[in-house]
């Protein structure tokens, strides 16, 4: 076969894998979606906005979110977060501080989703980690890196009146007992005040 023609057929092969990823991360995508902020059972509403948070630990929710891989296996908790907000203003999300808090209130801050694909965390975890932490940069394949994890992350920047905002958050932590999420940072768009902080209790 000619090189030109060799080239072609390679390209075209490619263009097909690629089209093939692509349909199955749009078709699992639309598969998920998060409920209403106030139909989760940890919500609470401040200033007329509401946060519900509801941990991805087990159940067939985390399949729906994450396919094949489960986070929570790889030390990692997923913490869905949808704000609504019914106040007549935009409010900014860019500075949100999200925390995930034990019984002891030891508080574990989220890792940025992006640097999830390069941790390794102990498996089922039950604790929140000591000193020095217990992840480690992988120098194989991790499977955490997947689309899913950045694809379903918290987002949004700016969240205008009646509308509403999700995504997840990750820990490198256990789910436990009477363990709480705390949220600041939310602020009026146009005047820059600062709004309450939410502390809600994950069930």
């Amino acid at each position: 076969m000619p090189f030109v023609f060799k080239r072609l057929a390679l390209l075209l092969s490619i263009a097909a894998i690629a089209a093939g990823q692509a349909g199955r991360q749009s078709k699992d995508a639309a598969a998920f979606k998060a409920g209403t902020a106030a139909s989760y059972a940890a919500h609470q509403t401040n200033d007329k906005i509401t946060i519900g948070v509801d941990p991805y630990a087990s159940g067939d929710k985390v399949k729906v979110a994450f396919g094949k891989l489960d986070p929570y296996e790889h030390g990692i908790l997923p913490v869905l977060v949808v704000i609504q907000n019914d106040s007549d203003h935009s409010i900014r999300l860019d500075r949100l501080k999200v925390e995930y808090s034990g019984p002891n209130n030891n508080r574990v801050e989220a890792t940025p989703a992006r640097d999830v694909r390069y941790l390794n965390g102990t498996d089922r975890p039950n604790a929140i980690p000591g000193p020095g932490g217990r992840v480690k940069v992988l120098k194989q394949k991790n499977p955490l890196n997947v689309w899913e994890i950045e694809g379903r992350a918290f987002a949004a920047r700016i969240l205008p009146p009646l509308q509403s905002a999700s995504g997840f958050f990750y820990f490198q932590t256990g789910l436990q007992r009477e363990a709480t999420i705390y949220i600041a940072g939310i602020s009026e768009a146009n005047t820059g005040k600062e709004l309450l902080f939410f502390e809600l209790p994950l069930k």
